[in-house]
């Protein structure tokens, strides 16, 4: 059965989209751990992100790299973290986390509820930079 991400890349299931190319996606994270948090997927489903050949693994995070820029541009914040943790998803996919502290990028503490007006707005507002 594809991942959860592969069913949003084909539009079987909705998500907040932020930026596109023909090999990768970036979304916000439905169970936010941070304002404006963003997964960056590959379009090619790998379980581990090391699996990744390595011209791909290079093209992701240069692809996160762009929506990272445009997500500091558009939400107030002193960085943008990353992480890649690959359990939740048996799809390759690297987290964007705005952070102002070491704790704005803890996986443990509670999911953050944004309404869908709000995600939209998020998502429109990262969009202008891309």
């Amino acid at each position: 059965m594809p991942s959860i991400f592969t069913q949003i890349i084909n539009r079987k299931l909705p998500a907040y989209i932020i930026a596109e190319d023909n090999d990768h996606i970036a979304f916000l994270d439905i169970n936010p751990i941070a304002y404006g948090h963003v997964l960056v997927v590959p379009k090619e489903e790998v379980d581990y992100i090391f699996d990744i050949n390595d011209a791909c693994y290079i093209k992701l995070f240069c692809f996160a790299k762009k929506v990272s820029v445009a997500m500091k541009k558009a939400i107030s914040c002193q960085r943008i973290g990353i992480s890649v943790i690959g359990i939740e998803v048996p799809h390759a996919h690297i987290h964007l986390i705005p952070l102002n502290s070491m704790s704005d990028i803890n996986f443990e503490k509670e999911k953050l509820s944004i309404s869908k007006t709000r995600m939209q707005e998020i998502a429109e507002k990262v969009k202008v930079f891309i």
